[in-house]
């Protein structure tokens, strides 16, 4: 197209053949104008799920001989990515960046910087990574029969992704356990969200209200053995993005379970479902009590066992890097001291008992004996005297 009145050459929908030169004649004069020409392509069409690795093709096209370009990337932060150059000629370059992360999301600009013919562009390209706002693996910590919900945030809403996905949540206690799956779940072309609940015997709930873009689920009353890992996984174009939540349920139990008398032991025990990192650890502790009421568990120990015999409110604590997780806690009622006295009593008597037992069973086996010896002192005799009458029959 011709602008006037400066005539104005407008060319438009660039490609790579429209570089070269270009030559104005006005009557006598000349002038030469070259068009460098450009071209930044980006896979999959700028669309990636977390975790994916993009890759950049910067194509250069021109009259003269191509110069060598030097390639900065920022992105959407405005925070300098230092690219993998995979292969590199004068006329093509190909650039993997990192691993995309959903905050990567925005406007990324692509600098490119040549010293002859001088040259400075900024090239803006969009970037939308679909994905969990949640970290690749998050620890969550629970207590036997509390409430707990756990939640994914997509950042689907953010982004205002246009194509529809689907995903489910899957739950197994260990990584090598078969998965039981809890719900599917798919994003509409508007951003909305829906779920489905899949038969299963474990009991949940969907929460009606949350955020948007959220993936929730609540469990009422939660069991040790609900423990394990909770990993939510969405799905677009064959390709998979997930991430998951490990739940880590703890108990504590005493045994024996009822008052403690005086001069009586009982052994409290807090225990974790699942394995803690090395910066986490358990503790006993007797509230208000000293430091001799202080018990922690060792590196990677799931079980804590402390031997008391002071009655009061106990409390185990997930402490993880000097924070206190989850606490829980017993209180080891003291006995009345009548009980004592019964308990005491009983043991008295059961000895006084028991004594007697022994020495009526001491008594017996001396009779037992002493007939046994009687006894066979009278054989003997007998048999004597039946000898005695076979000697004088025999005279």
């Amino acid at each position: 197209d011709i602008k006037m009145p400066y005539r104005q050459l407008w060319v438009r929908n660039l490609k790579l053949s429209h570089a070269g030169i270009y030559t104005c004649e006005y009557g006598s004069h000349k002038v030469r104008t070259t068009l460098h020409i450009f071209s930044l392509t980006i896979s999959l069409d700028g669309h990636f799920l977390q975790n994916e690795v993009p890759e950049l093709i910067l194509t250069q096209n021109s009259s003269s001989p191509l110069p060598e370009l030097h390639i900065t990337l920022f992105d959407s932060n405005n925070n300098r990515v230092t690219p993998e150059v995979q292969n590199k000629s004068r006329q093509k370059y190909i650039v993997s960046l990192k691993k995309l992360e959903a905050m990567d999301s925005g406007t990324w600009v692509c600098q490119v910087h040549a010293d002859s013919p001088l040259i400075n562009q900024n090239i803006s390209f969009a970037v939308k990574v679909l994905g969990f706002q949640n970290p690749d693996i998050e620890r969550k910590y629970a207590a036997v029969d509390s409430t707990v919900i756990l939640s994914w945030h997509l950042n689907s809403q953010k982004i205002k992704w246009k194509e529809g996905f689907t995903g489910q949540l899957k739950w197994k206690q260990q990584e090598s356990a078969n998965a039981h799956e809890l719900l599917d779940f798919n994003v509409t072309a508007q951003g909305q969200l829906h779920e489905t609940k899949k038969s299963s015997s474990f009991l949940f709930e969907i929460p009606e209200r949350k955020p948007e873009s959220t993936i929730e689920v609540k469990l009422p009353k939660v069991h040790f053995n609900h423990s394990g890992q909770y990993q939510c996984q969405l799905e677009y174009q064959g390709r998979h993005a997930q991430t998951k939540i490990e739940l880590v349920v703890m108990k504590v139990s005493a045994n024996p379970v009822g008052p403690l008398s005086r001069g009586a032991n009982m052994t409290l025990t807090c225990q974790v479902s699942g394995l803690l990192p090395p910066n986490a650890y358990l503790r006993w502790e007797r509230v208000n009590g000293t430091k001799m009421d202080i018990k922690d568990s060792k590196q990677h120990e799931v079980k804590l066992e402390v031997n008391i015999s002071a009655a009061g409110l106990w409390s185990c604590h997930l402490i993880e890097d000097s924070d206190r997780k989850i606490s829980l806690h017993y209180h080891v009622e003291e006995a009345p001291v009548w009980i004592s006295y019964v308990i005491i009593g009983a043991s008295v008597g059961g000895s006084l008992l028991a004594f007697a037992l022994g020495c009526l069973c001491i008594i017996n086996g001396i009779s037992w004996q002493q007939r046994r010896r009687r006894a066979k002192r009278m054989a003997q005799a007998r048999q004597y005297l039946l000898e005695n009458k076979t000697c004088q029959c025999q005279q």
